[in-house]
């Protein structure tokens, strides 16, 4: 059973769009997984825009791979490097730490995770 970062049992991220490695909803990750898409955030217009121009365009829908395009407010699993990236760029997009995978802490500080937790409504 896959753990979060802060050592309970990972939880789903999101069926709507569907995310993950595996598109099985959570942020589950194998060693072919060469991106480590461990980190579930939710999406905001200046990470969008961020990573179109680091050559990830998440924004454009992209059929043949059954990907619907992402907008501010969806959540997905992104790749651990290219969400610390985006932090040091001051534009990480919040975190849900309860379904970010605990292998996200080999490229990021859980302090840095913390920081930019979702907070619940």
């Amino acid at each position: 059973m896959s753990k979060n970062v802060l050592g309970g049992v990972l939880a789903p991220c999101s069926t709507d769009p569907l995310t993950g490695f595996f598109r099985d909803g959570c942020c589950n990750t194998a060693p072919d997984d060469y991106g480590s898409h461990t980190v579930c955030a939710q999406m905001t217009d200046a990470f969008l825009v961020f990573s179109k121009a680091k050559g990830n365009d998440l924004s454009t829908p992209n059929p043949q791979f059954q990907f619907p395009g992402l907008k501010a407010g969806d959540r997905w699993c992104l790749c651990a490097a290219r969400w610390r990236e985006a932090a040091e760029a001051g534009v990480a997009p919040p975190v849900i730490l309860e379904s970010t995978h605990e292998r996200a802490l080999e490229v990021i500080a859980l302090a840095d995770l913390e920081y930019h937790a979702l907070q619940p409504a």
